[in-house]
C-alpha cells in the first residue's frame, strides 16, 4: 500500500472513530459539538475555499479537515477513543458487496427512468 493510500485509510479510520466517539455518552459536550461541526462541514456542498480554484480549492480537504479531526480527537477521553477506534476498525474490516452496490444503483436508475417516463407522459 502506498504512503498516500495509507494516509487516506488512516484518515477514514479516524473520521469513523470520531463519529463513534461523538455518539458516546462519555464524550464531553464540547467535543461532540466540534465533531458535529466537522461532520457537517465535511458533508456540506459549501466549502470554505471553492474547489474550482486551482490548487487552493482542495486545501481545506487536504489540510483543514484533517487538522480539525485531529483537534476533535484530542478532546475525546482516551478510553472512549480506544473503544471508538476498535469499532471503526471492525466496521472497516467488514466485507463490501459489489452485488449489493450494483442492485442499489440499479434501483436508483429504475426510479430515475420511471420518473422520466412519468414526466414525459404528463408534461411532454
Amino acid at each position: 500500500m502506498g504512503r498516500l493510500s495509507q494516509w487516506a485509510h488512516a484518515l477514514k479510520r479516524e473520521s469513523l472513530a470520531l463519529y463513534y466517539a461523538a455518539r458516546d455518552a462519555r464524550t464531553p459536550w464540547y467535543a461532540k459539538v466540534l465533531a458535529g461541526a466537522i461532520v457537517a462541514y465535511a458533508l456540506s456542498p459549501i466549502d470554505l475555499i471553492p474547489d474550482f480554484i486551482p490548487v487552493l480549492g482542495y486545501l481545506d480537504e487536504l489540510l483543514l479537515l484533517p487538522a480539525a479531526i485531529w483537534l476533535a480527537l484530542r478532546m475525546v477521553p482516551e478510553p472512549v477513543l480506544a473503544d471508538a477506534r476498535r469499532r471503526a476498525d471492525a466496521t472497516l474490516e467488514r466485507p463490501t458487496s459489489r452485488i449489493a452496490a450494483f442492485v442499489i444503483v440499479l434501483v436508483w436508475v429504475a426510479c430515475a427512468v420511471a420518473l422520466g417516463a412519468w414526466i414525459a407522459e404528463h408534461y411532454g
